[in-house]
């Protein structure tokens, strides 16, 4: 297996990590951290970092700041949204659903959603690939 890496750029000068590999540790509290501390959260409405990368599996942090959201969502694959911090709601055609940390939501491809932080909230995002499907 060929050892993936995310190279730093200059929004991310330490950002140079491995996001794939035979195994991938990943320290929640210390991406979190890294977050938070990032220039870009204190600029945008949300930061994120992408933690493990293949073409079958996607692992995202995101951090929301109060009333951010990611509008009309509509993932080509199996889509997983987990609260780790805060509080969010989930907006679908079916209706809407609050969740807190330690809840999880799991869509089928191409469901369309809207989720807004409902406060400061960080999530961890995994999308399975459709082709894998």
């Amino acid at each position: 297996m060929e050892m993936k890496r995310n190279e730093a750029t200059l929004n991310r000068p330490e950002g140079d990590r491995v996001i794939d590999a035979a195994y991938v540790f990943i320290n929640f509290e210390s991406f979190i951290q890294q977050v938070k501390d990032e220039g870009a959260w204190h600029k945008n409405d949300r930061n994120g970092i992408t933690l493990f990368k293949t073409d079958e599996l996607t692992t995202v942090l995101t951090r929301l700041h109060k009333n951010a959201s990611l509008k009309d969502n509509e993932v080509n694959g199996f889509f997983q949204v987990q609260v780790l911090e805060g509080k969010i709601k989930i907006e679908t055609d079916d209706g809407d659903i609050e969740m807190k940390e330690g809840e999880m939501i799991v869509f089928h491809p191409r469901v369309k959603h809207t989720i807004e932080a409902q406060k400061k909230s960080t999530l961890l995002l995994q999308t399975i690939h459709e082709k894998m499907l």
